[in-house]
């Protein structure tokens, strides 16, 4: 298949938030796990400091990402990952999408959070566990349009707590970038 970058999820808003906040997190020596890396440029803007490895479904996006250097692994989520990382960082398809909105391109990985929005986050909370080190920090982009409140949730109910270590407001909704652990003691 031929490379398509109007396949790719290019930088937006919400990819800005979650750099800087992976800027302020991420720390010398860490092992780091981008999921859903699109572009690649937030993977980019972290190799220089770290160890950084990147996933993504989409063929074209792990095409665009290795263009910059990135080791990348085209995966579901993490499912093919063996270790564990000090930070992952994940922009996941977080719109509400009804069966007559999807486009059925690659693209739609990156936006189609399904019903909620939280279909992605789901199976994300679910998998994420084996391969967060111990003492690991997630960071996770969330849209208001997917229910803060309800990923906090959904997180505490799988071991972890959350907090908002970011947060702007662009145009109709608020983009929250949420820093998870694993609850300790």
């Amino acid at each position: 298949m031929p490379y398509d970058p109007a396949q790719v999820y290019q930088p937006e808003a919400d990819t800005f938030l979650l750099l800087a906040a992976a800027q302020t997190e991420v720390r010398p020596g860490d092992r780091v796990l981008e999921i859903g890396t699109g572009s690649g440029s937030i993977a980019a803007a972290l190799v220089q400091d770290c160890d950084v490895v990147a996933t993504d479904i989409n063929p074209h996006a792990v095409f665009c990402a290795r263009e910059k250097g990135l080791d990348v692994v085209r995966d579901d989520l993490c499912s093919g990952l063996r270790g564990t990382f000090d930070l992952i960082i994940f922009n996941p398809p977080y719109l509400p999408t009804q069966l007559e909105e999807r486009i059925d391109d690659w693209l739609e990985y990156a936006l189609d959070g399904g019903a909620t929005g939280r279909d992605v986050i789901g199976r994300f909370a679910d998998a994420v566990r084996g391969v967060l080190a111990p003492k690991g920090r997630i960071l996770l982009l969330v849209s208001s349009l997917t229910g803060l409140s309800e990923v906090v949730a959904l997180f505490a109910n799988r071991g972890f707590t959350a907090e908002v270590a970011r947060q702007q407001t662009v145009e109709d909704e608020e983009l929250c970038v949420l820093r998870i652990a694993r609850k300790q003691g």
